[in-house]
């Protein structure tokens, strides 16, 4: 996985994009990010880049195709599979439906936005640190 790849953001919130925006600058997180207001210019982008992301986060709530449309787009789509990007849902609100399905797709979380920009830091913080650390190892050791 590469670590330095950048972060797919798909989020139709301006404000919630600014808000992330603003969260990662103060986290110092280096990975470039690239947001994208629906799912189909996300599956566009993931299609055609030579880029490898490092994460995708996605809301699951999307007109048009949904964030769960668009995991089990990369699912069924072997180059897309293969590249093994960790993929996080970050919602407004839980729904437990959608969380039972987002599993069943092979989602790596479902996060609850929290009402506080300091809470979502911090959560944002957590995750970016958990997909640095995770595989590791074991890539260093393959290398």
């Amino acid at each position: 996985m590469p670590k330095s790849g950048p972060i797919i953001i798909v989020e139709d919130d301006l404000d919630d994009q600014e808000m992330l925006k603003e969260i990662f600058e103060e986290l110092k997180v280096p990975n470039i990010l690239r947001f994208f207001t629906s799912c189909l210019k996300a599956l566009d982008y993931l299609l055609t880049t030579i880029e490898k992301p490092f994460l995708i986060i996605s809301d699951i709530n999307l007109p048009t195709m949904t964030g769960l449309e668009l995991k089990q787009q990369i699912n069924s789509n072997e180059y897309l599979k293969n590249k093994s990007i960790p993929f996080v849902f970050l919602s407004t609100a839980p729904d437990y439906n959608a969380i039972a399905k987002g599993y069943d797709a092979v989602v790596q979380g479902y996060f609850v936005k929290p009402p506080r920009f300091q809470e979502l830091k911090y959560m944002m913080g957590l995750i970016v640190d958990y997909w640095k650390i995770s595989g590791t190892i074991a890539w260093k050791q393959d290398n």
